[in-house]
């Protein structure tokens, strides 16, 4: 009996892996165009630095941004609010408000969504980073 059901919790197993991979395979994906890390460089401190993040969703399901927080209040979001269906693009515009900013800074933006997101974790990250200085070119 002990047998019988050390295999049927194997089979169950091996079943509910087979699941969810599929399930991850099936998801939706972003594969962001110029990469998830955008470098300014040096911008002069003051106004606000703007990037656009291009996106497209190379899942098979269309993909839903729920939401998008920055690190930090220094940094304006606006996104795509309808969904990105499979092959389409997308796009996130960030815009760092440099006149916040002193110096060397590399800022995190968690997107809330129902993208498959690699290595078990539950939000999905770009990155924003540059140097703020009185001056450009110094």
């Amino acid at each position: 009996m002990k047998k019988a059901v050390l295999t049927l919790l194997c089979v169950l197993a091996g079943f509910s892996a087979t699941l969810f991979a599929q399930a991850g395979a099936d998801a939706p994906k972003f594969k962001f165009t110029n990469g998830e890390t955008h470098d300014f460089g040096k911008v002069k401190k003051g106004p606000v630095a703007e990037h656009t993040f291009e996106f497209v969703n190379v899942g098979k399901q269309p993909l839903i941004i729920i939401d998008v927080k920055p690190s930090c209040s220094c940094t304006n979001v606006d996104w795509d609010k309808k969904p990105v269906l499979p092959g389409q693009k997308g796009h996130i515009t960030l815009g760092v408000k440099t006149s916040e900013l002193t110096g060397v800074f590399n800022k995190g933006v968690y997107i809330q969504s129902n993208a498959f997101v690699p290595n078990g974790e539950k939000r999905y990250t770009i990155y924003l980073k540059g140097d703020a200085v009185e001056e450009t070119g110094k």
